[in-house]
């Protein structure tokens, strides 16, 4: 009958509070760090603090299977250092109890934990992104002051471009500003340049004003109503000018329809089902590709045996001369410096002709690779988190007993470093799948194949009871491997061969 042993108990109360503390940690900086990278999208908005609260609730919830792992690889190193700092960890193990069953209620509850994440991940983190992706897309879109780009155009605003050349944050001011007015069709298009200007909002916040200062503006006459003949524009000049923009500038979050297609926004039966058809469609294009160049380009068909394709035999079949070997060089160096160069000319022409073909059949299955690839990391990585946390804790738990140091400081740099690691292998993977190198199950299942036989190999060390940061058990490994005085003495025998050689011919000369 399964009962908790007060063993079990005692290890539990350990961890969990540990990685609860651990796990807010992460996932706090985590979250500092996701907001740093988009605080100039989202912030200074006259944006609601509500709107900021839900931000970084899913935030939080977003980012839970990445900061799972590093959770876990930092509470288990604590946990099993507190212990050998303690002297606890050898008092069970001179009890008899092997680091196994002390680690036993540890890998239950983690491989609990590694289901759980992938159940999140499959059925509630798509969820969370489509809320997270619909925030930040309507943070963005508010009070366009902040979000016009510099030195390219913006047509955010329905019915209008932007073109600025620079701004002046602390002033909020706009620099060398161009306007194209298309809100009344493009036959009577308006254009307004200026110097320098500023955009605020009207107090019911439902339109914008746009204050320009010495400019210009540049408008289309209505040739219905025009009382002079022969002049297309009329021209303003202006010192200073308001423009009135109809914008709601009340926060909106973006219609979570429009974003439903995006690959983070997707389950696992979903993403399936998306790798599925999209890589139908590419493996159909594939061959119908490969079955017009190499049938018909390449090996080309017989039209007297109903287009059969030409083989060997086939051709052996229809032709009255014998089938030889052709050698190609001879049969080119026979041939005129004319007729050699006009047949190179055509070869070049047919090369380059399928080389374009080539290329624009690739980029018109550009949209489909991209998704077929990105719907295959979503997917594999789902998979992958989960399983990080098992191999996390088997590096940190192994680890923690080996290096005996309790606390937070040497954990916390052991962990950072580990995921650090973890994090740039897992990178690279991702990048080698996007560019179409590696299979999506190869490039996510990367950095949890390097990791693996660590924590295999810091097990087995940890159960065997090696000092592994001992220098002076790899210095006695080498002298067993490479035995120092065995290679003096043939040094030596070498050194003394060599000098009575040298001698004897020496003598001899």
């Amino acid at each position: 009958m399964f009962r908790i042993k007060r063993l079990d108990t005692f290890v539990l109360q350990n961890f969990l509070p540990t990685f609860l503390m651990t796990f807010l940690i992460c996932d706090f900086i985590l979250v500092m760090q996701l907001i740093w990278r988009v605080a100039e999208d989202i912030m200074g908005k006259g944006i609601e603090f509500y709107v900021y609260l839900q931000f970084f609730y899913y935030a939080s919830a977003s980012l839970l299977p990445t900061t799972l792992p590093l959770a876990i690889l930092l509470a288990s190193l604590m946990t099993f250092g507190n212990f050998g700092e303690r002297l606890e960890l050898l008092a069970m193990k001179a009890a008899g109890v092997s680091l196994f069953n002390i680690m036993r209620p540890l890998i239950i509850t983690v491989a609990v934990i590694s289901v759980l994440s992938f159940v999140f991940q499959d059925k509630y983190l798509p969820k969370v992104q489509l809320k997270l992706n619909s925030l930040m897309y309507g943070m963005q879109e508010k009070s366009p002051a902040f979000s016009i780009p510099e030195g390219a155009f913006y047509s955010e605003i329905e019915g209008m471009t932007i073109y600025v050349r620079s701004k002046d944050m602390e002033k909020k001011m706009l620099k060398d500003i161009m306007i194209y007015d298309f809100s009344d069709g493009f036959e009577k298009v308006s254009v307004t340049l200026a110097d320098s200007g500023y955009l605020h909002m009207t107090e019911d916040k439902c339109n914008l004003v746009m204050t320009l200062y010495h400019g210009e503006g540049f408008s289309n006459f209505d040739q219905e109503t025009a009382n002079t003949k022969g002049i297309p524009y009329r021209r303003e000049m202006f010192r200073v000018k308001e423009v009135i923009i109809p914008f709601d500038d009340n926060f909106k979050a973006m219609d979570e329809e429009r974003l439903r297609s995006n690959h983070m926004s997707r389950n696992c039966k979903e993403l399936r089902g998306d790798i599925d058809s999209v890589k139908a469609i590419i493996d159909s294009a594939y061959v119908i590709k490969q079955r017009r160049y190499v049938e018909h380009e390449y090996l080309g068909r017989d039209s007297r045996a109903k287009h059969v394709l030409l083989t060997v035999d086939s051709i052996k079949k229809v032709s009255e001369v014998g089938f030889f070997d052709v050698n190609v060089d001879s049969m080119y160096l026979s041939l005129s410096d004319e007729v050699a160069a006009d047949i190179i000319e055509k070869a070049q022409k047919r090369v380059e002709s399928a080389k374009n073909d080539f290329e624009f059949q690739e980029s018109s299955l550009s949209r489909e690779n991209y998704k077929y690839r990105r719907s295959g990391i979503e997917y594999y990585k789902k998979y992958s988190l989960s399983i990080a946390c098992l191999v996390f804790f088997f590096i940190g738990a192994p680890l923690g007993a080996i290096i005996r140091k309790g606390g937070i400081g040497m954990p916390a740099v052991v962990s950072v470093v580990l995921f650090i690691i973890y994090y740039l292998i897992d990178t690279a993977g991702q990048k080698l799948v996007k560019s179409g190198e590696w299979t999506a199950i190869m490039g996510m299942s990367l950095s949890t194949a390097v990791l693996f036989p660590l924590g295999i190999f810091l097990t087995y060390k940890s159960v065997n009871d090696s000092a592994i940061f001992s220098a002076d058990t790899y210095i006695a490994a080498i002298k067993r491997f490479c035995r120092p005085k065995l290679i003096y003495r043939y040094v030596r025998y070498v050194i003394r061969y060599y000098k009575k050689r040298n001698g004897k011919i020496y003598q001899g000369q």
